[in-house]
């Protein structure tokens, strides 16, 4: 147990209204003016904004509720309580993983706390092939202001870690640029576990700053609680039905609907995949067929470096250290770009990342403290060859990403390995392994670039995973063009907004958290003006 003040059961224990899992029982029927489902990113920056506006507000999180006397670092209790599917989603050909959080806070309760704005050139994107006229940087630049207020993001000011040096300094050999990272803490230990959840609560996440505020303003929080269905009239929604489940994501009771909410208004905020598949659970109209198209993922590869001396790359801030050089050296549709930065050293997840497995895996492992890994996140979306996956949904009822690994992406891939490994040899590495099953350890930069050049990169051979997934409910100032209107109002379902990154018409660019947070505070604030609440600034 955690030696730290826990602001969650302080806040269970003045009474916070909490229902469902192990709090009390879930109700037969609630009423209120809003009903948020989800509780990341866009959900906690609605949440406080339109509970401190006066509105009456629920909060259905499919996830438990946890807190930091239960995050131990530990990756075997994290993994299965605090991600999506026990951070085994994969995409529909299982070519992709893909990690999402399933928690109150939902990714920011597990995220690297890497925090960008907007890239100028992505919003220019939008308003040159979305109409998005509205979503440029001077129109957007006061809500994410308001928002890095909030959370306290500001540039990581203590020294990277080795594992994040070692990219500066191989860069800077090369000659390409890097720049130090935005984090969203306060406090912060330099444990280097953020993505098994924040034990000493350092981490401004959703978790301990927006949901609490909005619970001690007398919203109601529903844990452990699917949203399964909204049931429509005369083009708005007249309830939303909700299901049990257990911490495993099973049905308490099979088929059977524990609650049922009835709001003014609805704000759909369960992130990229699950927002799509509640909307086709649903039948939503989707009269130019966009619902769950264009989703994408920042498809991601790493190369593994080890280092002559100890890296300990576990410890010290996950992510502090990037550079958008292969972003900027090309234009934006032209062959995938892809951001750089560094990846933790934690043991599951390196060991999903090494060639092979057996003894050939337990060799590498046994240089495991001076291990160092870089990571590629591709930008897709910009490219007629870039359209990103759909979200479908399997035979009960629950979403699957169907995303193919083109060719187009695939050539992304290769390019990012080549580049990784050669910044890691430069900055000394005595060997590097691409993240590919016929890939093996190469001991200089002429060795590794012959083999990366003559691998095959395809689907299942070339490891790929993501932790961004953005799209399918896409933004467009044309209906035929995509979901929601730039308002975050749904085309067809008049009380129906939604706040979270499956508005993003094409993928970001860089991790997304804050384009959530600066996007939905804009958003979240003309929605509490339409409903009558008192308009209040994120504060």
């Amino acid at each position: 147990m955690s030696k730290f003040k826990d602001p969650i059961r302080d806040g269970l224990g003045r009474g916070w209204k909490v229902l469902g899992g192990k709090h009390a029982a879930l109700p037969e029927k609630i009423s209120c003016d809003v009903a948020i489902i989800g509780s990341g990113a866009g959900a906690g920056i609605s949440a406080e904004l339109l509970a401190r506006a006066g509105l009456s507000v629920v909060i259905i999180e499919e996830g438990p509720l946890k807190s930091s006397s239960d995050f131990n670092q530990l990756e075997s209790e994290a993994y299965k309580d605090l991600y999506q599917e026990g951070a085994g989603r994969r995409t529909k050909d299982k070519a992709i993983g893909i990690l999402q959080g399933r928690s109150v806070g939902g990714s920011t309760t597990v995220n690297w706390t890497s925090s960008f704005r907007t890239p100028p050139g992505t919003l220019a994107y939008w308003q040159a092939h979305f109409g998005l006229t509205d979503y440029s940087v001077e129109a957007l630049a006061p809500y994410f202001a308001q928002a890095e207020a909030r959370l306290n993001i500001t540039p990581w000011d203590m020294a990277p870690n080795a594992n994040n040096e070692l990219l500066a300094q191989g860069a800077a050999k090369l000659g390409i640029a890097t720049e130090h990272i935005a984090r969203n803490v306060k406090g912060c230990f330099n444990l280097g576990s953020c993505g098994l959840g924040c034990p000493t609560n350092a981490k401004q996440s959703m978790l301990v700053t927006t949901i609490p505020a909005a619970l001690d303003l007398g919203a109601t929080l529903l844990v452990e609680t699917r949203a399964q269905q909204f049931v429509f009239n005369a083009g708005k929604i007249s309830h939303l039905q909700c299901i049990a489940v257990k911490g495993n994501a099973a049905p308490v009771n099979a088929g059977s609907i524990a609650t049922t909410i009835i709001a003014r208004h609805y704000v759909l905020a369960g992130g990229a995949i699950n927002s799509p598949a509640l909307l086709l659970r649903s039948q939503a109209p989707d009269p130019q067929h966009r619902l769950g198209k264009r989703t994408f993922l920042h498809p991601a590869t790493v190369t593994t470096a080890v280092m002559p001396s100890p890296v300990a790359g576990w410890a010290g801030a996950p992510q502090s250290v990037y550079s958008d050089h292969f972003l900027h050296s090309q234009a934006i549709d032209g062959p995938i770009g892809f951001k750089l930065e560094s990846a933790p050293v934690h043991p599951v997840f390196v060991g999903a990342q090494l060639p092979g497995f057996g003894p050939p895996q337990t060799a590498l492992f046994r240089q495991f403290a001076n291990t160092q890994i870089l990571v590629a996140i591709m930008r897709d979306g910009f490219h007629a060859q870039s359209v990103g996956g759909s979200v479908e949904l399997n035979s009960d009822g629950q979403p699957v990403l169907d995303y193919a690994l083109t060719d187009f992406v695939m050539d992304g891939a290769r390019r990012a390995q080549l580049a990784m490994a050669e910044i890691q040899f430069a900055a000394g590495a005595q060997s590097v392994y691409p993240a590919h099953e016929m890939g093996s350890h190469y001991g200089n930069w002429a060795e590794a670039k012959k083999a990366i050049e003559s691998l095959p990169m395809q689907p299942l051979l070339t490891k790929i995973g993501s932790a961004h997934v953005m799209g399918g409910c896409g933004l467009s100032a044309q209906e035929g063009q995509g979901v929601t209107r730039p308002d975050g109002v749904h085309w067809q379902i008049e009380n129906l907004s939604i706040h979270d990154g499956s508005l993003f018409p094409t993928s970001i660019g860089a991790n997304p958290q804050l384009s959530i947070y600066g996007m939905v505070n804009r958003l979240a604030q003309g929605l509490v003006k339409r409903l009558g609440g008192k308009g209040l600034p994120l504060a």
